[in-house]
């Protein structure tokens, strides 16, 4: 029996995507309706059905596909096409022409919009705790 992990275990991937969000189980327990124990039954089932898939994508900020399609290479092959500075050449990083492929701009409006919708969503929670009360 081997003993790597398989690459297509979508509560690893869940488990992982929540981790790099910087989230609990308990959050996210909180944002499914639902307690840590259930999160923590997911994050170690090997499949899940598609409609509760879609209901975690929602609550972690992503897409479906996007945790089908997730992989630590994936993560890694992303940032590496990041470069601060070229040591092959003599010159820096200076000397070479950067283009971006997107409008950086609109990526920090969409980044501004995500964390805004994040800081709605949390006053609607915490309104709903209160009035709970």
């Amino acid at each position: 029996m081997s003993t790597l992990t398989k690459p297509n275990h979508i509560g690893r991937k869940i488990s992982r995507i929540r981790e790099l969000r910087d989230m609990k189980q308990e959050a996210l327990a909180q944002a499914l309706g639902t307690n840590q124990q259930a999160i923590s039954a997911i994050e170690n089932s090997e499949t899940i059905d598609d409609e509760k898939l879609i209901e975690i994508a929602k609550a972690l900020g992503v897409t479906a596909e996007a945790i089908k399609n997730f992989s630590e290479e994936n993560m890694i092959n992303y940032f590496n096409t990041f470069h601060d500075t070229d040591f092959s050449n003599s010159q820096g990083a200076f000397s070479q022409n950067h283009e971006c492929s997107f409008n950086a701009l609109d990526k920090v409006v969409e980044l501004y919009e995500r964390l805004v919708q994040v800081e709605k969503d949390k006053i609607e929670y915490l309104e709903k705790l209160h009035n709970l009360k």
